[in-house]
Formats: C-alpha cells, sequence, structure tokens
C-alpha cells in the first residue's frame, strides 16, 4: 500500500500531464516522432483515379483484371524512458526536488506515447539498472511507470549512464524512441550515447536546479556530495568561489551541449524552478521545423 501522500502525487501528476498531452502536445508528439514507415496492408481491385504504379500485375494477371497494392502508414512506436535516480536527483531547492520534477516529464512523455498508440517502456538506473517495465500500452501501464518514477526507492548512489544505454540495447530489438532523463552527472558516456542513436531516436532532457548554477551568499556552508555522500565546508560568502562555482557549472553545461551536437542528439533543458511545458513546445516545433 502506497503512503497517501504519494497517491495524491501520482494522481496530481496524472491529471495534470494527461491535460497538458492532450490540450498542447498530442499533435506535435506525433508529427515529430515517425513510425516504422509504410508497409504493406492488402490487395483489392483497381478503382478509377487509383495510381497506375500501384497496380499489382502479378496478380492482375492471375486475376484477369486489374488489382493494386494498398499500403499503410505503421505509425506504432516504442517509447523507452531512461530515468537517473542517482543521488544527485535528491537535490531541489525551488518548488520540487530534480527526481520529482524527472517523474512529472516521464508522465508527460509517456502519456503522450499512450495517447498516439505507441508501447511505453521504463529503465530506472543509478550506478546500476534498478528496475525495468517491458513496453506496453494502456492507461495502467502508464500509472505504472509514474507510480515507480516517482515512489522507487533505488540502492546506488552514483551514475552509469553508459551501462544504462548498453542495457537498453540488450532488451530492445527494434528501433524506439528514447528519452534519457537525467542530470548527466556521469562518468564517461559520449561513444556509449553515439552508439545508441544510431539504432534509437535518442532526446536527452537534462534536469537541473538553479543551485547548482548560482551559489548564494550565504557565509560557512556545509555542501554533500549526494553520490559520493563526501562533505565540504565552503565560504559562500567569497565572491571569488561563487564566481568559480558559476564558471564550473557554465563549462560543465556548454561541455555536456557540444557533446550532444557533435553526436546528433537532440536535447531538452528543463530546471526545477520554471514551467517545463514551455520548453517541450519550443522542442517539438524546432523538431518539426527541421522535419
Amino acid at each position: 500500500m502506497l503512503p497517501k501522500d504519494i497517491t495524491k502525487k501520482i494522481r496530481r501528476i496524472e491529471i495534470t500531464t494527461s491535460r497538458l498531452v492532450t490540450d498542447m502536445l498530442s499533435g506535435d508528439y506525433e508529427s515529430v516522432f515517425k513510425g516504422r514507415g509504410i508497409e504493406f496492408d492488402e490487395v483489392r481491385e483497381y478503382q478509377p483515379g487509383d495510381e497506375i504504379r500501384s497496380i499489382d500485375w502479378n496478380v492482375t494477371a492471375r486475376m484477369g483484371h486489374p488489382f493494386i497494392k494498398k499500403y499503410v502508414e505503421e505509425r506504432q512506436l516504442t517509447v523507452m524512458l531512461l530515468l537517473d535516480l542517482s543521488g544527485s536527483s535528491y537535490f531541489g531547492t525551488s518548488k520540487m526536488l530534480k527526481r520529482e520534477l524527472a517523474a512529472e516529464v516521464s508522465a508527460i512523455l509517456a502519456y503522450a506515447a499512450i495517447h498516439s498508440k505507441d508501447r511505453v517502456g521504463l529503465i530506472i538506473f543509478t550506478d546500476r539498472i534498478e528496475k525495468f517495465i517491458p513496453p506496453r500500452k494502456g492507461l495502467q501501464h502508464v500509472s505504472r511507470v509514474i507510480r515507480e518514477a516517482l515512489y522507487f526507492k533505488p540502492k546506488g548512489r552514483s551514475t552509469d549512464l553508459a551501462g544504462a544505454l548498453r542495457y537498453l540495447d540488450n532488451v530492445t530489438t527494434r528501433r524506439a524512441v528514447t528519452f534519457i532523463i537525467s542530470d548527466f552527472f556521469s562518468g564517461e558516456y559520449r561513444k556509449s550515447l553515439a552508439i545508441a542513436n544510431k539504432k534509437h531516436d535518442c532526446v536527452a532532457i537534462t534536469i537541473t536546479d538553479p543551485r547548482e548554477s548560482d551559489l548564494p551568499n550565504a557565509g560557512l556552508i556545509e555542501l554533500s556530495d549526494a553520490e559520493t555522500g563526501k562533505m565540504f565546508l565552503v565560504d559562500s560568502s567569497n565572491p571569488k568561489l561563487r564566481e568559480k562555482y558559476a564558471e564550473t557549472s557554465r563549462r560543465l553545461s556548454e561541455e555536456r551541449v557540444k557533446t550532444f551536437n557533435a553526436i546528433n542528439i537532440d536535447h531538452i533543458d528543463v530546471r526545477t524552478d520554471k514551467p517545463y511545458i514551455t520548453e517541450f513546445i519550443k522542442f517539438f516545433k524546432a523538431r518539426k521545423r527541421r522535419i
């Protein structure tokens, strides 16, 4: 039995994200993520107005009058959510923890998928694979995905994104639209991400908090590395230290974006202190223009 506060959060997320998908994102999602292409459906008799090039000459010769091949678009996709629940996801100084934001992002993508009759699966990872939910359809399945994203208690603290991407390759037999939801505070992952993007349509969604780029002037403060447990005592009243903190954050962000661009990975940046839906709308519009 889930605690009441978790049940309320799940219900709130379900209501909020399903409305956002219905009102704002469903059409954009379908237009920018394509199925496997055009596939053969059936043979039927030729009708005036049909294209001559669609005639199936073998069947026509056999039946004595013209028949055409009918094709349909294979729309169904497999959508995989790779969710990073390492120690740093429990950080948050604004409206919510990064983990809570990641759960809402997972929910909106899952609802967009089933709204288009696609299948959705979930891989929760830290420095190990914590949970795998195979891709399926249906509202009940999406509720399970949201519940695990919000309530699952991982055992690991650090991050192995490269390992999660290798696991994705092992459990998927066909191309998938893959959303990687993480703060990308991980070891080397460029090679694994490039390999995954050749097989799948990968989108990186970076979750950040404003205090990760801006250290407040609050005197002596104790900081903890959420993924190693190491403690630091810093004097945040030192302007040079705050400047170095901000510069390090900018450098890491620029390096991350440079990596995504170099291997042609679409990416979205969302923050705990800003509405994420605007970033998704911008992403869908930009991808639609490119297509």
